[in-house]
């Protein structure tokens, strides 16, 4: 199991009616059954709700067996060793001068399809290479490779997430050209890849108008910890009852100076915004990497 996106049974916080109580973990037992059709308390309409709170503990996560301070040495020691494995993914793709971006996302926001889209816009100009990221099967790698490009594949069996030793084991896989740029397609997941750091110099989230516009609230550290947002499939919003602006808005209330691109990769200027992102961010990843070269 992995530490950091379990839920915690001890500390339970329960919030609503301006109430904050504290409680043990819960026993289990099936509540009441409410015999009222539509859940309606005839009694007591319009009753505070309130929030169970399973992630009130220390370390926000639970396993039979392990007390909250245990888990929080575990998780230290487990980011703490995938930090170290990270920057030195960092370092050697700076030495390269490779551009290295971490793409998150919940499943199903079209990460793969921008990839496919970005690297046929993009690959006469930059040489490209991917880390495809998943729990099982070579699928997205595959469609990857149809472009022409390098494409590993990290399936990462019952892990949620992918994290510095099995990107730099991907490393050892590709032959990365200077100048060129790396996309490492994380787990799609809105929890722990947030968590682990790669080695990457930006990272990216994904959400797409199919999904709702309070993503941001409900996954904050994804949010926070992403340099920029891509707000996918955008040709679909005249079929959707979708609020971009109250996504966006949501996002830069996560993180006030999140970057946002509204992207499709259906009409032929659709990911023009992302592209000219990319081409901006690669020029001032070369520039910096050609002072830290002169610097040592």
């Amino acid at each position: 199991m992995c530490t950091v996106c379990g839920c915690s049974g001890e500390g339970v916080a329960i919030h609503g009616d301006h109430s904050h109580a504290e409680a043990g973990p819960p026993d289990h037992k099936h509540p009441p059954r409410n015999h009222n059709h539509c859940g309606h308390n005839h009694h007591h309409h319009g009753g505070a709700a309130k929030t169970i709170d399973f992630g009130a503990g220390v370390a926000g996560a639970h396993a039979p067996g392990q007390s909250q301070s245990r888990l929080i040495q575990i998780e230290q020691d487990i980011l703490s060793k995938n930090d170290s494995i990270a920057a030195a993914n960092r370092q050697r793709l700076q030495e390269l001068d490779v551009l290295a971006i971490n793409l998150m996302s919940s499943p199903g926001s079209g990460k793969t399809t921008l990839l496919v889209e970005s690297i046929k816009a993009l690959c006469d100009a930059f040489p490209i290479s991917v880390i495809e990221g998943d729990q099982q099967t070579s699928n997205d790698a595959a469609r990857i490779r149809e472009t022409g490009v390098s494409a590993v594949q990290v399936n990462t069996g019952k892990g949620c997430h992918l994290d510095a030793e099995m990107v730099n084991s991907a490393l050892d896989q590709l032959d990365l050209s200077p100048g060129g740029i790396l996309f490492i397609e994380n787990v799609g997941n809105l929890v722990c890849p947030a968590s682990f750091d790669l080695g990457e110099a930006r990272r990216v989230v994904l959400a797409s108008v199919t999904e709702g516009e309070d993503k941001p609230l409900k996954y904050p550290e994804m949010f926070s910890t992403s340099d920029a947002m891509v707000v996918s499939k955008t040709d679909l919003l005249p079929h959707l009852d979708f609020n971009v602006a109250e996504l966006i808005e949501n996002g830069q209330r996560i993180r006030p100076d999140l970057q946002v691109m509204q992207t499709n990769a259906k009409t032929p200027d659709g990911l023009l915004p992302w592209l000219d992102w990319l081409r901006d961010l690669r020029a001032q990843v070369s520039a910096q990497h050609r002072s830290l070269a002169a610097a040592e």
